[in-house]
């Protein structure tokens, strides 16, 4: 019998009695080779995927996570996930589906009747005849993004793309082979400077030039004129427009000058045929989890991206896919009221951070990010995130998380309900102050 009073194998009794055996069982145990592992060449991963880099937002929620496995109070500003839950009818829509059998496989550009009303959509949001053949939809908004510039890029092609700007923008023109080529923001990031982007579009002439407005990180709306002047560039550059518009629908009404929506390049007359349009229902109707969104584009280049989404995820979850309808077509009350609170939530956020000394906060006109300038307290953008986390117990992202002119800022999510902001923002005032200028 073994100490726990349970049968020991004769073949391991046998080991543990031999002393030599015994030896062997404490001495360190060699890892089993890797079939087909080499020490050279062969085991080197691939140019495209060797700088590739984790979101920070990601990395920052994970560190966040450890320190309250360790008993850490830590407010959470980083992670721009909705905070409301999925309209009640669009669960329902899914729940519905999944009961009536709709898990089997579907069409690899997303359901007919999706595309249909994604078209609609389309169409009347943007003022422009949209086709359900142009509309390619994937699991969240990502592959509308990724797909497109690898169909589009090819190597060593130039693009153009905003820094600050979403992580994921650098990260596709990499793998496709592109060279990525970072445009700098205004100030107050609510478009690109105009003049430094005409610069950069006439020297380096761009196969693809990207766009983000509503903008993460800075929540800047890109001014009507900017908009056009950019479709202009790439008339005359003969350049490919990729518009991600993810927060289209987050925008504070009376602030935009074209009525309280963010205008899109595919709205511009003539521009269709070089703008893809990428858009989804993770933001607008708080469904980050049921990984839904599409792409509009010109049907030539929509059949090569459907063929990368054969040949990668395969399709989207018809269930998912049905939800999605749902939240198209069926009421938009809790859309109008989630904005309603961005907008009271942002006004306290950002009230609070310009009452602090040496923190400068631009008034974000969509999406739901601050991005203040922290520039004053004489430290690097990732110091203060690391001071936010480890001292003062706020999760916020460097702005450097978002390229190098990200330098001196940082990132604040309002998603979170009041209580959570009202803390937020009372520990990173107690920080700021007992730093010195």
């Amino acid at each position: 019998m073994g100490a726990s009073g349970y049968a020991v194998p004769a073949c391991r009794a046998a080991a543990l009695a031999c002393p030599a055996r015994r030896a062997a069982r404490r001495a360190p145990r060699r890892a089993a080779p890797v079939v087909g592992a080499a020490s050279g060449d062969a085991a080197r991963t691939s140019d495209r995927v060797s700088n590739l880099q984790n979101e920070g937002a990601y990395a920052v929620l994970a560190k966040a996570t450890a320190l309250e496995r360790e008993g850490r109070d830590i407010v959470h500003l980083e992670i721009g996930q909705p905070g409301f839950a999925t309209p009640e009818h669009v669960v329902e829509a899914g729940v519905s589906a999944i009961r009536g059998g709709k898990t089997k496989y579907a069409a690899p550009d997303g359901a007919p009747s999706l595309r249909e009303a994604i078209a609609a959509h389309v169409s009347t949001t943007r003022n422009v005849d949209v086709r359900p053949e142009e509309v390619v939809v994937g699991p969240g908004a990502k592959p509308g993004l990724f797909f497109p510039t690898l169909a589009i890029v090819n190597e060593g092609d130039k693009v153009v793309y905003p820094d600050p700007g979403f992580p994921t923008y650098r990260a596709m023109i990499e793998v496709a082979g592109g060279v990525p080529v970072p445009a700098p923001l205004r100030a107050d990031g609510a478009s690109f400077d105009m003049a430094k982007l005409s610069d950069l579009v006439r020297t380096q002439k761009p196969r693809l030039i990207v766009l983000n407005s509503p903008a993460n990180p800075t929540g800047g709306v890109m001014p009507r004129a900017d908009v056009e002047e950019v479709v202009r560039l790439a008339e005359e550059h003969d350049a490919w427009i990729l518009s991600d518009e993810i927060y289209s629908r987050l925008v504070y009404a009376d602030e935009s000058d074209d009525g309280g929506k963010a205008f899109s390049a595919i709205s511009v007359p003539g521009a269709k045929d070089r703008v893809v349009l990428v858009d989804g229902f993770s933001k607008t109707y708080c469904m980050t989890g049921w990984r839904l969104g599409w792409a509009v584009m010109p049907e030539h280049l929509a059949r090569k991206v459907e063929l990368l989404a054969v040949h990668s995820y395969g399709c989207v979850a018809a269930f998912t896919q049905e939800a999605g309808i749902a939240a198209l077509v069926g009421p938009q009350d809790d859309c109008v009221k989630m904005v309603a609170e961005y907008r009271r939530r942002r006004d306290f956020v950002v009230k609070a951070l310009n009452a602090i000394d040496g923190v400068e906060c631009p008034v974000p006109e969509g999406a739901f990010y601050a991005f203040p300038d922290v520039s004053a307290f004489g430290k690097s953008a990732q110091e203060i995130a690391d001071g936010l986390l480890y001292d003062a117990g706020v999760a916020v992202l460097p702005g450097t998380d978002f390229g190098a002119n990200g330098e001196g800022k940082i990132r604040l999510s309002y998603v979170g309900d009041t209580a959570t902001l009202e803390e937020g923002v009372r520990r990173i005032k107690a920080y700021f102050d007992g730093l010195e200028r």
